[in-house]
């Protein structure tokens, strides 16, 4: 049997001839409108998961300082500098252990009680001089902004918690 096109009545040949150009214009309509609503929730979901990585890695640092400190038996400096968003971490003879870099979108703010005190591990699980600390992070480029807080008390232990907005 060899059928083709052309041996079809003129009805049949034409229903199989593809989309109509309105067809295709409301189907293309209905994408944008669903690609519209998606689009804030992602972004949403992309800045929290900037802040939940920055936040992470200021605990990875806390702790590995705080291990550190053990092993090595000596003081550990945690010291954050926010011109290059890294926190570096530091024997007492000034020796660079390791370095952590932050996300650049992430705003860290620090805030260290009493005020100017370095955050020094000490082999004996404490920080040094009853210092406590807090790290906020929130994301620069949210529109629905979530702080996360990172905290280290005076006798070392390092909590995360979500705390409000920026």
């Amino acid at each position: 049997m060899n059928a083709s096109v052309k041996n079809l009545p003129y009805p049949l040949r034409m229903t199989s001839s593809g989309f109509t150009l309105i067809e295709l214009m409301v189907t293309i309509a209905v994408l944008a409108i669903i690609v519209s609503i998606a689009a804030p929730s992602i972004s949403n979901q992309l800045a929290n998961q900037r802040v939940s990585s920055t936040v992470s890695s200021i605990e990875s640092a806390l702790k590995e300082a705080k291990a550190e400190s053990i092993i090595l038996r000596t003081g550990i400096s945690v010291v954050y500098d926010n011109t290059d968003n890294t926190m570096t971490l530091r024997d007492t003879g000034n020796n660079v252990i390791s370095t952590y870099t932050l996300n650049d979108r992430s705003q860290v703010t620090v805030n260290v009680i009493p005020a100017g005190s370095d955050i020094i591990f000490q082999p004996n699980k404490i920080i040094s001089n009853g210092v406590e600390a807090t790290y906020s992070v929130c994301d620069i480029a949210s529109t629905e902004e979530t702080r996360k807080q990172v905290s280290v008390t005076k006798i070392a232990n390092i909590s995360t918690i979500v705390n409000g907005s920026c």
